[in-house]
């Protein structure tokens, strides 16, 4: 399929998307800057918000109109009632999700006056998302038409689940968050596409980075054939406000480059989150890899405008609205 515009690509969103990984409850705090080692600064009210990498996924994907199923774990406390009920609101199914004993998922997160953040993962429940729980949900999980992964989970059940969907046909995309510079064999080999930033990528590829953080000069078609020879035929680069570049070698246009969509920034906590989910929901609605990531760049940057992760998501009209004047 081919939309007019990016945000055209909102109207044809409808297919099944599964994600596997974790939720966790978001402690939040803004400060004017990030406390250097040892230091204390003054901070705004503490709010709780609902997170985690693959939770905000799967929100970011169901708010557009992507029908999605979540499967992970929630504890016993307080939070997990908190962060199920969100997930619902969202549009999210999560009646494959686990309750086991003891705390849920949780980050601490310091926001400053520049939208900048520095966070701290405790994996709770996210711990017990294991290998024998993904196996039980093998109809429900290879249902879905993609099938979505982070690395906020034991690595060795986000490798049962991709090898699961693979041998069943769904499509597996793995953001390699938070990051691993080094990723095991069968993983790779049964995840089709691979998200990674920039920073990402070099260290992964072992690529030496521009200097001065300048990726406007650089060989991109280098990148892709390095890509490959790590394994992948396709993947997505995010550079931050420099946008994205997507490296296709099924496509005629192998490197595509993406503009960044300009708001003013107050929290990018969950704006790579969002960009995932909305290229789960993209490539489950038949776009192609580069349509997927362009529509990603407008609800990225949409929930870049407000504070939290899921807090911070617009559903496809409000999204419509922000920018199709712009």
């Amino acid at each position: 399929m081919t939309a007019k515009t990016p945000l055209a690509a909102l109207d044809t969103i409808y297919g099944t998307v599964s994600v596997v990984g974790s939720m966790n409850a978001d402690y939040t705090v803004t400060t004017e800057r990030l406390p250097k080692p040892g230091e204390t600064v003054n901070g705004g009210p503490l709010q709780v918000l609902p997170g985690g990498k693959s939770g905000n996924q799967a929100a970011a994907a169901a708010r557009i109109g992507a029908k999605v199923q979540m499967f992970g774990a929630v504890g016993s406390d307080g939070n997990a009632d908190f962060l199920l009920a969100k997930l619902g609101e969202a549009g999210v199914n999560t009646t494959h999700v686990r309750k086991v004993l003891g705390p849920s998922g949780t980050t601490v997160i310091t926001v400053d006056a520049n939208g900048e953040n520095a966070i701290v993962y405790s994996p709770g429940s996210n711990a017990h998302v294991t290998v024998e729980y993904v196996e039980s949900e093998k109809k429900a999980l290879t249902a879905s038409k993609v099938l979505g992964l982070c690395l906020e989970s034991p690595i060795e059940t986000v490798t049962a689940a991709a090898k699961m969907c693979h041998d069943a046909g769904v499509k597996v995309l793995l953001n390699n968050s938070p990051f691993r510079p080094s990723l095991p064999k069968d993983l790779v080999d049964n995840s089709d596409i691979l998200l990674v930033n920039e920073h990402e990528m070099a260290q992964l590829l072992q690529i030496e980075e521009p200097e001065n953080d300048d990726w406007s000069g650089f060989d991109w078609n280098f990148a892709l054939a390095k890509m490959q020879e790590f394994g992948y035929d396709q993947a997505i680069v995010t550079l931050g406000g420099d946008g994205s570049v997507v490296l296709d070698a099924t496509s005629d246009e192998q490197v595509h480059r993406i503009a960044p969509v300009h708001v003013h920034a107050v929290d990018t906590t969950g704006c790579g989150d969002s960009f995932m989910g909305t290229v789960l929901a993209g490539l489950a609605s038949d776009m192609s890899l580069s349509e997927a990531a362009e529509l990603a760049s407008y609800v990225s940057a949409y929930a870049a405008t407000s504070y939290g992760a899921q807090a911070s998501y617009g559903n496809a009209a409000q999204i419509r609205e922000a920018f199709e004047d712009k």
